[in-house]
């Protein structure tokens, strides 16, 4: 009796654990996506790249902080040159990428920034068949096709409502994404040495100093008198856009693994269109659907068989599983 209810609760507790994971994870998604949709809002204000970024690191790093101490209150001590390693990731993946990613954002439509962002794995492999001379398959290759074809679609439309602004927008949050690549390629043996929250939250508080830092030098303290809006966007950004994802998908991987987080962290692209939309009035035309579709697609053919080696376990960018999102 006792061992027939214990096999009949074990699938429930399977469920209840994956329907959770899933929840997770499209809810990380959901605020990773949000980013872009809070900045575009921030910038109505008056408020520049540079202050953003410094205002939502401050935002971000008291909690980051908080779980340095905490992942690192049993953990052995870091080496030198892991401190040095440590902050020069944070510096390329969250500062560096995230100067290049507001800088876009100034000049494309969220959706469009979303997508190229979702290009990430494909920049990965190609880096890694580049610099590694790693084969090429058929799979990847129709990944790439359909990934960058749906790029061109939504480029090519953003273009012709937007402007000639649009190439600069997509040359920047490209970059951004390339160096958000470099830093998932550089952390792989760090994150099952010490850990994701470790990690991550060593990298934040890297690239804090890196933005404030920066803004100190370039922009006045009087760059500070900003309406409130822009603090409570800011404050929003820090904590629910950025702190709150990463984490929520941690769990997502603790409970169901990194190759279903990633696959419910599709709904990423799918939300910044609706809020795009419900927030920033942005069209929802079939030419973005269909470049939606074509780039979640490519996507998914090249997250079946990541690449070996040097290449990130990753299949998306909000699968930032072991390492965070910029």
């Amino acid at each position: 009796m006792n061992r027939g209810s214990a096999a009949q609760a074990l699938p429930s507790h399977d469920a209840n654990r994956l329907l959770a994971g899933l929840a997770l994870a499209a809810c990380g998604a959901a605020l990773f996506s949000g980013k872009a949709i809070v900045i575009k809002l921030a910038y109505r204000y008056g408020a520049d790249p540079v202050t953003l970024i410094a205002l939502r690191m401050a935002f971000a790093v008291p909690l980051f902080a908080l779980a340095l101490a905490w992942a690192g209150r049993r953990a052995s001590p870091l080496e030198p040159a892991d401190h040095l390693r440590l902050a020069t990731l944070g510096v390329i993946g969250y500062y560096a990428a995230s100067q290049l990613d507001f800088l876009g954002l100034q000049y494309v439509t969220a959706g469009l920034e979303r997508l190229v962002l979702y290009l990430t794995p494909t920049i990965v492999m190609l880096a890694s068949a580049l610099l590694l001379k790693k084969p090429v398959t058929r799979r990847d290759a129709a990944a790439l096709v359909l990934s960058y074809g749906g790029i061109a679609l939504v480029f090519r439309h953003d273009v012709a409502v937007s402007g000639r602004q649009v190439p600069l927008g997509v040359g920047l949050v490209f970059l951004s994404a390339a160096f958000y690549a470099t830093y998932l390629t550089w952390s792989g043996e760090l994150v099952r040495r010490i850990g994701a929250i470790r990690l991550t939250s060593y990298a934040m508080c890297a690239a804090t100093f890196a933005s404030l830092l920066q803004f100190a030098l370039l922009r006045p303290w009087t760059a500070l008198r900003l309406p409130a809006a822009v603090y409570g966007l800011s404050a929003f950004n820090g904590v629910a856009c950025t702190v709150v994802p990463v984490f929520a998908t941690m769990m997502a991987v603790e409970r169901i693994g990194a190759g279903r987080t990633a696959l419910a962290s599709n709904v990423g692209p799918v939300a910044t269109i609706v809020f795009g939309a419900l927030f920033l009035d942005e069209a929802v035309t079939s030419w973005q659907l269909a470049g939606t579709a074509l780039v979640l697609l490519g996507v998914f053919v090249l997250s079946r068989r990541p690449p070996a080696g040097i290449v990130s376990r990753l299949p998306t960018p909000q699968a930032a599983i072991e390492g965070g999102e910029r």
